[in-house]
């Protein structure tokens, strides 16, 4: 008896099913059968499969007489042929992944689960892209008490991403039913009801093959047959939970209908005509008809108004709010506000309130407008468009300008009046280059911009012209501009790469350390030149900022070059810049007579002979660091030689405190000279000067409270997003009205705040300067970052959320001080806690003011203002 069956159904796949085979044959699971189930295939299957079988012996071929018409027939007979303990479900397009049978395999025997379910993945072919299908249901490795405790699994109805108890299924007598397609929405539901447990895996196990020209059943949403199937499978799986006593599960898995099922259409819906939608929507109606008010409720804003349009058989607007449902959600053509809430078109009802989008409460240049196109046509070289924008918010004040931007260029436009509360324009413009074309207006009265882009009708054809093609893609149907012919578009493509290609070969890494190290021994350095960088080239910011306008101010005859990454900006008027890693930054670092920097110049180049090196550091606090930090304190020799040489180039540190020298010098191994005389960053914080009006910036009215959330990153789930861990919702939901949260998240962290909540949040991942939030803001909230140091010298109230904290000091980052001990503020574990706080905080930090002054003491006692002055005198006279 092999360990595992995998059943393999295939109609007229000829040519994908070696490759299905072969995933399986593959298996580092040796011991398994594989049995094809061939639904009467007329083109050549029982050829290939018979060369499957005579090739391997676990190969087993069985073929049905006559079609089924769908899945549920041949996946029965394979379930019927097992011979094996458990079983799995592959259809010819698709694959598994190597390990899926063994893992699946050793996890339900681990367990006893009575099926396993795991990760699947969609495998784009064009682009061999993976993307898995709601990554946040198979997050953890677990087991589940039936499905009453995890209802959101209703998301999951797959078949084939399982592996079951062949004995325990024949028992329930649970099979597929063979009259209709998506079945395996229906078995699922039986399995779900039937089962008391069952365990999940977080690794992906099917690879679901999404090609171009794809005639799967699931793929063939532009039959209204197909509608009728799903509508059909949705029935018959809430009938099936019924018969097996769980009416009560009925509600989520309609809401797995209106989340998951309802999409597929909804999403390309705007490319339908009329015709097609009105049938759309009347075959959905009656299943949506008796689906209770409190699931419809529960549903995200845009999907509910929907279904609302579906209810009314308003097909024109049902279209135009479907092309909001993907990207960037464009706005409604109008919008009415009544009794504090915000409804979607003209009219009053409770489907078409979308307040919980907050899209009435943006800032100015988070506004959303909408902007039509209405007609399009080649104008000689130019294109020719006509534009209509709508304003559903009265976002537009009195004094505006407005423009085309296309890629880099402004092309000032002239809005007239549409007479219905909108506008018109009549644009031309020449095509260049790939862009995304949008309308932006700019407040006048303080500079403020806000941008769209243009919404066309996705059956708009498009208009070929020599500078590139104007043309609208995906299912929001942009406007946007593509290079011009195929040939063009052909030549193009082949001289960027044949240019890539040789700046490839002659700029690799190896090369250019080679050519540096030849040009340090031939290039004197001038000693009136200094080489600076902040953040890796990120901005300018932090203590080279403050040394470099200490300079200034001086007049010092310095000739100071700028170290820039690629993309970012926020340098003074009149600095010099040098892409960082280019030539010219390798030519600059070579002659340098001075080098400035707060985080590390590349690690691997040395020091040319003659230069000077200030390290003047980023931040200190509890978290470990050098030696200690994860990333060296493991036994390999070379991540840490490679640090020794690095700080040996250093001939000044600057070190803020004297804690700081206490913990940083050995864990470093630094044993130079030591400028303690205070942080050049922190002057202004000292002085309370800051240095651009963040309010106005950020857009944040006068009146509002500003809370300040600056997390760190976490070593092992860096640019995850996992350090943002309060709960905006919550916070927002409880703070709004009263305060503005602004977050800085580390410069390593990706995450970008949700659009339903940049009413309340700020995004200031980017902003140039932390001082400039830390003197703005009311009120700190952090976790582990060094800013809890630099934000103590203002003396404002400061939070700490700390519900990882076991897990970022024992196994995560590690610190040198226990937090809660020390903390000059309230630590908290939940946003609930959080809450609380904020409501109390006057009182609260009243109550740590001792503790306030103990940390201030600890890290801030040299903080005197003057450190730039003090540094620039002593290392630069």
């Amino acid at each position: 008896m092999p360990d595992c069956t995998v059943v393999v159904i295939s109609y007229n796949d000829a040519t994908r099913l070696p490759r299905a085979v072969r995933s399986v044959l593959g298996q580092s699971l040796r011991d398994l059968e594989v049995i094809v189930v061939d639904d009467a295939s007329t083109d050549g299957t029982p050829e290939v499969a018979a060369r499957l079988v005579e090739g391997d012996r676990r190969v087993r071929y069985v073929r049905r007489r006559v079609n089924s018409g769908g899945c549920g027939a041949p996946r029965n007979d394979g379930l019927d042929a097992a011979t094996s303990p458990y079983v799995m479900f592959l259809d010819s397009d698709d694959e598994l992944p190597r390990h899926a049978c063994k893992s699946l395999v050793g996890e339900i025997e681990r367990t006893g689960a009575e099926f396993v379910s795991g990760q699947i993945s969609r495998l784009h072919e064009s682009s061999g892209r993976l993307k898995p299908y709601y990554p946040q249901l198979f997050a953890r490795r677990r087991v589940v008490a039936g499905i009453r405790a995890e209802p959101e699994l209703f998301l999951d109805c797959f078949s084939t991403n399982k592996l079951y108890d062949v004995r325990r299924l024949r028992e329930l007598g649970l099979r597929f039913p063979e009259d209709i397609h998506y079945e395996d929405h229906v078995f699922a539901a039986g399995l779900y009801a039937l089962t008391s447990r069952f365990a999940i895996v977080p690794w992906v196990v099917y690879l679901w093959h999404r090609a171009p020209a794809n005639d799967s059943i699931s793929l063939s949403i532009d039959d209204i047959d197909n509608v009728r199937q799903r509508v059909r499978a949705a029935r018959m799986s809430d009938d099936m939970l019924r018969r097996h006593g769980a009416a009560d599960l009925v509600p989520h898995r309609q809401r797995r209908f209106l989340r998951q099922d309802l999409r597929v259409y909804l999403n390309p819906l705007p490319a339908r005509d009329l015709v097609w939608v009105k049938e759309f929507a009347s075959v959905v109606r009656p299943y949506l008809e008796q689906i209770p008010g409190e699931v419809l409720d529960g549903m995200e804003p845009l999907e509910r108004v929907c279904c609302r349009l579906i209810l009314d058989d308003r097909a024109e607007d049902l279209r135009v709010a479907a092309g909001s449902l993907t990207g960037t959600r464009a706005a409604p053509r109008a919008a009415v506000r009544l009794g504090g809430r915000t409804y979607w078109g003209t009219s009053v009802a409770p489907g078409l309130d979308i307040t919980d989008l907050r899209l009435a409460e943006l800032p100015f240049s988070q506004a959303r407008l909408r902007h039509e196109v209405s007609d399009l046509r080649a104008d000689g070289e130019r294109a020719r468009l006509v534009v209509r924008t709508y304003d559903p918010f009265g976002a537009l004040p009195l004094d505006w300008t407005a423009f085309l931007q296309v890629g880099g260029r402004k092309i000032p436009i002239r809005p007239e009046p549409s007479g219905e509360g909108g506008y018109v324009s009549e644009v031309t413009f020449t095509p260049a280059g790939k862009c995304e074309p949008r309308i932006g207006f700019t407040r006048t009265s303080d500079g403020h911009t806000t941008t769209d882009r243009i919404i066309a009708d996705p059956r708009t054809e498009p208009v070929e012209l020599p500078g590139g093609t104007v043309t609208v893609e995906g299912y929001a149907a942009y406007l946007c501009v593509r290079p011009g012919t195929r040939s063009r578009r052909i030549w193009r493509r082949a001289a960027r790469w044949a240019r890539r290609e040789l700046l490839r070969r002659v700029s690799t890494p190896r090369v250019k350390l080679r050519a540096y190290k030849l040009l340090i021994k031939v290039v004197p350095t001038r000693p009136d030149l200094a080489l600076f960088e902040s953040d890796v080239g990120k901005g300018c910011c932090g203590s080279p900022r403050a040394v470099y306008e200490e300079l200034r101010r001086r007049s010092l005859p310095i000739d100071v070059v700028w170290s820039v990454a690629k993309g970012r900006g926020h340098f003074p008027p009149g600095a010099r810049l040098v892409r960082r890693g280019s030539w010219a930054y390798l030519w600059t670092m070579a002659r340098a007579g001075i080098w400035v920097d707060s985080h590390g110049f590349p690690l691997d180049y040395p020091k040319p002979r003659g230069t000077r090196y200030l390290q003047t550091w980023h931040g200190q606090g509890i978290k470990s660091i050098g030696f200690d930090a994860p990333d060296l304190r493991s036994d390999f020799d070379r991540p840490r030689a490679r640090w020794r040489a690095a700080v040996a180039r250093w001939d000044a540190l600057v070190a803020p405190s004297a804690e700081f020298t206490r913990l940083f010098l050995p864990s470093n191994g630094y044993a130079g000279k030591v400028y303690r005389c205070g942080t050049p960053r922190c002057d202004a914080l000292v002085r309370g000067e800051p240095g651009a009006d963040v309010r106005e910036r950020l857009e944040i009215p006068r009146g509002l409270k500003i809370l300040l959330y600056a997390p760190t990153y976490r070593d092992w789930g860096k640019g995850s997003g996992r350090s943002v861990r309060a709960d905006l919702e919550l916070l927002a939901r409880e703070l709004a009205g009263e305060w503005v949260l602004v977050l800085r998240t580390h410069p390593v962290e990706r995450y970008v705040p949700p659009e339903h909540l940049r009413h309340f949040v700020r995004d200031a991942g980017s902003y140039p300067d932390i001082n400039d939030l830390m003197l703005a803001s009311d009120a700190l909230l952090t976790d582990y970052s060094s800013v809890m140091c630099d934000y103590a010298i203002t003396g404002k109230p400061m939070v700490f959320l700390i519900d990882d904290w076991d897990e970022y000091r024992l196994s995560e980052r590690g610190v040198y001080h226990d937090l809660p001990a020390i903390a000059p503020g309230p630590c908290v574990t939940t946003t609930e806690e959080l809450v609380n706080v904020i409501k109390r905080l006057p009182e609260i930090h009243a109550a740590f003011g001792g503790r306030y002054a103990a940390f201030r003491d600890l890290w801030c006692a040299d903080e005197r203002g003057d450190a730039s002055a003090r540094i620039v005198e002593d290392f630069f006279a």
